[in-house]
């Protein structure tokens, strides 16, 4: 019997979840603080040793720091939460999957890596004992936003029908990007306006930051995130990032700086980057490698810049970039389920895509993301513009994407196109 949480929301990584404990002898959940990893880690788990818990002046972290044994025992699968406050255990899960025979399962769950080590002991990587699966914030499909009705699995299948959605007016979507896919957010206030957490980036580096790394400055690194969030969806270097930072915050800072508190927050699992797409093995296309920036959920960015509905209805601008931005936070956890990752496309000639599936098999489909439904045909036409280009230059294979799709937010069906170009609102989309 399993320890989940009354009133618990099934999320889509569940699945790979259970099929990672099928085949390794302990799974590592990785994401965001608040993303909901321990109460999916729960509905999994037989037991559990919470290292954060506060009871008895943090006994369990205590003892745990002086014979990892005590975290380790319990019923299988034993879920160890918030692994990296004694990273020790790591290696001790590895040994005692490793002794188990395969009769010993473990979940590990962080909302941080720890430090590289600074003496000559280092960590197994876990290799063949440990699967790591990434954990993103909800859906709009997990949270209950999306009805589902189009299915990214059932495009790459060529299953689709066309169908009438409800439709979602303006405010709607802005307050959904603001709230975020927080599990704890998805209820409204009694007034109905969203619940936001517009203290999530202060409270990142106020309290958890000297926990991770105490050479880095909160103050400096509260910075850092809202020139992040002035350069969501965009593919800023860390030159960019720090004249944006001398700009705006009147601090001059270096590249270099940049670049290692950037590494902070890849360790803290706030940045989920969007890699470029490399569309064939040989090609003449001069591909670019900039990954598109995203933190971990458009509401950080949000909040990091005070804005709420008012403000993001009178600055569309930004706003469109929140909504691609949430649009490819719910792509990336279709795709993961899919065993497929989110990429992107731009070229030495300013050539773009949006978005970019990419399944194991190097199949790929390509999504341009607009707000509003006067941008669909542009949308469309550079879609295919765009693909012909890359087809035409590539000379090897996979060519030609298994299809196109405009995901919008203003439409109130999701069809097909006469060009084949698929139009599908966000609000209608899943895994």
């Amino acid at each position: 019997m399993t320890l989940t949480k009354e009133g618990y929301r099934p999320r889509i990584v569940d699945r790979q979840i259970a099929e990672a404990l099928k085949t390794y002898g302990a799974v590592h959940i990785q994401g965001t603080k608040y993303c909901g990893k321990t109460w999916t880690s729960m509905n999994h788990a037989e037991s559990m040793y919470a290292l954060d818990d506060q009871t008895s002046n943090y006994r369990n972290l205590r003892l745990a720091r002086v014979d990892g044994n005590y975290a380790l025992d319990g019923g299988s699968p034993h879920l160890i939460d918030e692994w990296q406050m004694v990273p020790g255990l790591w290696d001790g899960v590895r040994r005692a999957v490793d002794m188990g025979g395969g009769s010993r399962k473990f979940i590990l769950t962080g909302s941080s890596s720890p430090e590289e080590p600074k003496d000559d002991i280092i960590p197994h990587s876990g290799i063949g004992r440990i699967e790591t699966v990434p954990m993103r914030t909800m859906s709009l499909f997990e949270s209950g936003d999306s009805d589902g009705s189009v299915s990214l699995k059932g495009l790459f299948a060529s299953e689709f029908a066309n169908t009438q959605v409800k439709e979602k007016r303006l405010e709607n979507l802005i307050d959904l990007t603001i709230r975020g896919g927080w599990p704890g957010n998805i209820t409204p206030n009694e007034d109905g306006s969203p619940k936001v957490m517009t203290r999530y980036a202060e409270d990142v580096c106020r309290m958890d930051l000297p926990r991770v790394d105490r050479s880095k400055s909160p103050t400096r690194m509260e910075r850092l995130i809202r020139s992040l969030a002035r350069n969501e969806s965009t593919l800023a270097n860390m030159s960019v990032l720090a004249r944006d930072i001398e700009e705006n915050e009147g601090e001059e800072i270096l590249s270099s700086t940049v670049s290692g508190y950037m590494d902070v927050l890849h360790r803290m699992c706030l940045l989920n980057n969007q890699p470029a797409f490399s569309p064939a093995i040989r090609s003449s296309v001069n591909v670019g490698k900039m990954p598109k920036r995203h933190l971990a959920d458009p509401a950080i960015a949000a909040s990091a810049l005070g804005l709420d509905r008012d403000a993001l209805l009178d600055d569309l601008n930004t706003y469109g970039f929140l909504f691609e931005a949430m649009c490819e936070r719910d792509l990336d956890v279709y795709a993961q389920a899919m065993g497929g990752r989110l990429l992107h496309y731009r070229d030495g000639a300013g050539r773009e895509i949006d978005a970019v599936v990419e399944l194991r098999n190097r199949k790929w489909a390509a999504f341009e993301i607009k707000l509003g439904d006067d941008q669909i045909d542009a949308a469309a036409k550079n879609l295919k513009s765009v693909t012909k280009y890359i087809s035409d230059r590539s000379s090897s294979k996979p060519k030609d994407p298994e299809f196109l799709c405009v995901i919008s937010g203003m439409e109130s069906a999701a069809y097909r196109r006469e060009d084949g170009v698929y139009v599908v609102p966000i609000t209608a989309l899943r895994d």
